[in-house]
């Protein structure tokens, strides 16, 4: 009976990838083109200022930025600590590049329906808003001070290519002098792969754009968004998979039925339980997307599903990661106000696309994507997957190879 179920569940987990698989490979892509030939110092050039301008521009880059939970921190803590606002990096940035993403509204418009996209998209810059207006009226700007000092003063020597911290007195470090310094690696690939996006970048993005060079790091920077979210995308699979087919669903009514449905009280605890799931799951924003369908199919209200999805930015490892680039008061301001923020910003929704009617029946989702294309489209995006895997992969490693024969060669 057990093995039966589990069968089931990876039935569910696989079909649920099936569908999925073209629009991953399309969203990874662009995210590794906007890297290209978007640069960080750019980025954060723009958005020091804590006005409309920046909000929006720090809301336009996250979400051109594409990048799991992670590496969207990762990320905001760069711009953060070169001098972006708290609101353009903080409040727009990180949170648009891991919820206003084109990946996540591909998966989600195949899974759920394009009612959901729209929502995503409207909901996640009410919560941009809502962040926003607590970090500049709420959270005294001495405390974005320390947390920013606090930074600079806890990380040491990182690798700039790959961000893992080093030590510059070991023997096994790679060293490289720069313009502004000593820069250490953790390895050659990695000395490489400095030098390679730093002379893309002094190009000019046009340069890059028209070179082979600029697309073999765009290709590169595609397969490091695959390194960074597989094993969360994965397992968002097999977690909605598994459940889907253990849990039953007098379960999840249970859950979701504590108040009268249709109520705001109903509407409320739907939200909170979706952020609190959300937490408790911490899997990526792309990989709650099949879960949140087991949530919807289950009685969750459709608030409910938005916040559950906004919830992905304050998961244990992530609040970890605050304590550790920010201090301790300053991931609790972070939990705190996303965490609310996200409760918020799925009633809003909630009660906005009732009044417009784009709530679909409980329980219908995705059907949007024209199914018979599915084998095409994903046979077309496997074909440009290997193409980057070669281009970014085996393209670069024959390069290497024949710089070192030619070097000993000399």
């Amino acid at each position: 009976m057990v093995v039966e179920i589990v069968l089931e569940g990876l039935r569910l987990a696989g079909e649920m990838a099936w569908e999925t698989w073209w629009a991953l490979v399309l969203g990874f892509t662009i995210a590794g083109v906007v890297e290209t030939f978007v640069s960080e110092e750019r980025m954060s050039a723009v958005l020091g200022g804590d006005g409309w301008r920046e909000l929006g521009l720090g809301t336009v880059f996250g979400a051109a930025s594409s990048s799991c939970s992670f590496g969207a921190v990762a990320t905001t803590k760069s711009l953060f600590k070169k001098g972006a606002s708290p609101l353009a990096s903080l409040a727009a940035f990180q949170f648009a590049s891991t919820n206003l993403v084109i990946e996540l509204g591909l998966v989600m418009w195949i899974l759920l329906g394009w009612e959901f996209v729209l929502a995503d998209y409207v909901a996640g810059l009410i919560l941009i808003g809502l962040l926003a207006g607590t970090f500049k009226y709420v959270v005294p700007d001495a405390w974005f001070a320390a947390s920013r000092e606090h930074l600079r003063e806890s990380e040491g020597v990182r690798d700039p290519s790959c961000g893992m911290e080093v030590d510059p007195t070991s023997d096994d470090v790679v060293e490289l002098e720069t313009d502004a310094g000593t820069e250490y690696f953790c390895s050659e690939a990695c000395k490489r792969s400095y030098v390679e996006e730093q002379r893309q970048q002094d190009a000019g993005w046009r340069e890059r754009f028209r070179s082979r060079d600029g697309w073999r790091l765009a290709a590169k920077n595609a397969l490091g968004e695959w390194r960074m979210l597989w094993t969360d995308i994965v397992a968002g699979f097999l977690i909605a998979g598994l459940i889907g087919a253990f849990v039953p669903r007098s379960w999840w009514t249970t859950l979701f039925t504590l108040g009268t449905e249709g109520t705001l009280g109903w509407v409320v605890a739907s939200a909170i339980f979706g952020v609190v799931i959300g937490v408790v799951t911490f899997v990526c924003s792309v990989g709650n997307v099949p879960f949140a369908v087991i949530l919807w199919n289950n009685g969750i209200a459709f608030g409910g599903v938005m916040s559950f999805i906004f919830a992905d930015l304050i998961v244990p490892t992530i609040d970890d990661a605050y304590r550790r680039y920010y201090g301790l008061r300053m991931a609790a301001v972070l939990f705190v106000s996303i965490f609310v923020t996200a409760v918020i910003s799925g009633v809003v929704i909630h009660y906005l696309w009732a009044g417009l009617g784009l709530i679909p029946p409980q329980g219908t989702a995705g059907g949007t994507a024209p199914k018979g294309y599915t084998t095409v489209l994903n046979a077309v995006f496997t074909v440009l997957l290997l193409a980057e895997i070669y281009l970014g992969y085996w393209s670069d490693r024959e390069e290497h190879g024949r710089d070192t024969t030619d070097h000993q060669a000399g």
